[in-house]
């Protein structure tokens, strides 16, 4: 999908990203962009950013940088896909959008990712990615890791 790219959730698109919602099936798998962007202006190491297709925004994805010692890591927090998207690739678009982007930093060695271990959906998309199983339950949710 040559047209989706990520942009910095700005004063200027913040209410698009909070308008776009899950399908209510779905609101157990992921926060609320608005608890999203909310956490992110008071832990300021995260990455708010919009999955658009060409000007609109389809999506929402939000991640930080971890040092845990010897190793330095990327955290995905959150992956959503507004439902009237969904279907249409840009879950995969944005999460390879990202892995580009992740991959071009020096000195990480891992992604991390997490979810809720019946949102099938993500363990699907996620292992087509390259991302493993580490076998660790954080907070209820399946870790998987993926090497850079």
């Amino acid at each position: 999908m040559a047209n989706v790219t990520l942009r910095d959730i700005t004063a200027d698109n913040w209410r698009t990203c909070v308008k776009l919602k899950v399908a209510p099936e779905q609101e157990r798998f992921v926060a609320s962009n608005a608890f999203s962007l909310a956490q992110s202006k008071y832990e300021p190491e995260l990455i708010p950013q919009g999955i658009y297709d060409g000007e609109t925004m389809v999506g929402f994805l939000m991640y930080r940088p971890a040092d845990f010692g010897l190793a330095k890591v990327w955290l995905i927090y959150r992956l959503m896909v507004a439902h009237d998207q969904q279907g249409k690739g840009y879950g995969r678009a944005g999460m390879e959008c990202l892995l580009e982007r992740l991959r071009a930093v020096p000195g990480y060695n891992a992604v991390l990712i997490s979810f809720v271990p019946d949102n099938n959906a993500a363990r699907k998309l996620y292992a087509s990615l390259g991302f493993e199983d580490t076998g660790e339950i954080e907070d209820g949710e399946i870790v998987y890791r993926l090497g850079l």
